[in-house]
């Protein structure tokens, strides 16, 4: 028998290049899966550095008209009037974090000051609130009034609420143990008493915004990693 070359129709061609790129394919395919299950896949992840300052609902207390605003990381206050007698204002600010904070202020006005600026109290509005973020919480000297109700704040004692001069009016740790920024147990509630003394007899307006910063803190010389806080 003479020997022949037989030739393969283009169909029959074209279906064994498909098997042997297939072969070829699960051997490149296969170490790889066992490299994959010997090893183990990692997943990292980051949780963003939250702190978030807003007003209790309906729990601002004034005989003056009052107009308030919140951004999430700050609250302004204007506070308007007209005579020579002295108003105070009570604002419970609401502060959520999963790092450490601080809350800073400043006052802008031609036409009135600040003869007080005290906080009167600090509570936790639920059980997702660290213990730690009121024990450890820092208040200036000339700030803190808790324990010291009914004593007011002669203007010497302010002399340092200069308009347009910012000013710490404190700082503390990590607040939320967890939650979101509308959670209603995971706040830290802080009752800020504000006494107004206008120039004269005509109208005043006095703005007053509060702001927060984050404060990185560190656990044994490493940084402390934050909560989640879902937005």
């Amino acid at each position: 028998m003479s020997p022949y070359l037989t030739l393969l129709r283009p169909a029959q061609l074209c279906k064994h290049i498909c098997a042997l790129c297939v072969f070829v394919w699960l051997m490149l395919l296969t170490p790889a899966s066992v490299q994959a299950q010997r090893r183990g896949v990692t997943l990292t992840g980051a949780v963003e550095e939250t702190v978030a300052l807003s007003i209790a609902p309906n729990s601002i207390h004034s005989d003056v008209d009052l107009d308030v605003m919140s951004t999430g990381s700050s609250v302004r206050i204007i506070a308007a009037g007209t005579g020579d007698q002295s108003p105070v204002i009570r604002v419970h600010l609401l502060v959520r974090s999963n790092i450490g904070f601080n809350i800073s202020g400043i006052i802008d006005s031609e036409t009135a000051r600040i003869t007080q600026l005290a906080v009167i109290d600090v509570r936790a509005t639920g059980r997702l609130v660290l213990r730690e973020a009121i024990d450890n919480l820092k208040i200036p000297q000339e700030f803190d009034t808790r324990g010291r109700k009914g004593k007011d704040s002669s203007e010497e004692e302010v002399s340092i609420l200069e308009a347009s001069q910012p000013f710490l009016l404190l700082s503390g740790p990590r607040v939320s143990l967890g939650g979101t920024l509308e959670s209603p147990n995971n706040a830290l509630e802080i009752t800020v008493l504000i006494r107004i003394k206008p120039r004269s007899t005509g109208d005043w307006r006095v703005h007053l915004t509060f702001s927060t910063t984050k404060e990185q803190k560190t656990d044994a010389g490493r940084p402390t990693q934050p909560t989640d806080l879902s937005l």
